[in-house]
């Protein structure tokens, strides 16, 4: 699509409180749905309105991620919180970091020294055990932890919801997509640990330029996640 128009601004919706538009030469910018996009504060509603500004004489979506964040939290995820909710919570029964090697000694000691410390945060932050397991077999956690999980994933808002779905789906873990919304953390540090297993194979057997691509694509999903949330305030 062709840039249609030329000034991408930020005005405060009147009588919201703390509530922003962008607007594109004056006019309300609406989501893919067509509905309006009524975001939490001035910061990210600037930031936004930077990826607009940033267009050059075609629009690319890919380069806006935030504003991908905020469309889907608006059309697809707040119709649906609950299901959406139950959804990440699930990532919980099967955490990456429950599962270690059970035939590599030498990765099941780097997963040991990477992962412990983070699912001993996690056990203090949810206020419950999480069960490891040695191989790929599924082990069934603690139906209290589910439930403490399951609990704190329902108090997010949606755009909350937004960034930890796309964190949790690029990393396949939960509790590494907790620890980067809670600040515990950088997006950097929680993604080089959802890659202890690849990276211990490439070293072992060479790097792929396609996959070496996938995971440039997923850190990127996890910094710009992370930047919608920082943007929200209040974490």
């Amino acid at each position: 699509m062709k840039r249609f128009y030329k000034k991408a601004a930020v005005e405060p919706v009147a009588g919201s409180g703390d509530l922003y538009q962008v607007t594109l030469d004056g006019r309300p910018l609406k989501s893919p749905a067509k509905a309006d996009l009524l975001l939490p504060g001035k910061d990210l509603a600037e930031a936004v309105a930077a990826e607009w500004e940033a267009q050059g004489e075609k629009i690319e979506p890919a380069a806006m991620p935030l504003m991908t964040y905020v469309s889907t939290a608006v059309d697809r995820v707040e119709p649906q919180r609950e299901a959406v909710a139950a959804e990440i919570a699930s990532f919980a029964a099967s955490d990456l970091l429950c599962y270690r090697a059970d035939r590599q000694p030498d990765l099941v000691a780097k997963q040991d020294a990477a992962w412990t410390p983070i699912l001993d945060w996690a056990e203090k932050r949810f206020g419950a055990p999480f069960t490891v397991t040695s191989g790929i077999m599924p082990v069934a956690q603690p139906n209290t932890t589910l439930m403490l999980v399951a609990r704190d994933v329902g108090k997010l808002n949606s755009l909350e919801l937004t960034g930890l779905h796309t964190m949790t789906t690029a990393m396949g873990s939960l509790i590494l997509g907790f620890s980067v919304l809670d600040g515990y953390k950088t997006p950097d540090d929680a993604f080089d640990l959802s890659l202890m297993d690849e990276e211990h194979q490439a070293d072992l057997w060479g790097r792929d330029e396609e996959a070496e691509s996938r995971r440039a694509r997923l850190r990127e999903e996890v910094r710009s996640a992370h930047r919608l949330i920082c943007l929200l305030g209040g974490r």
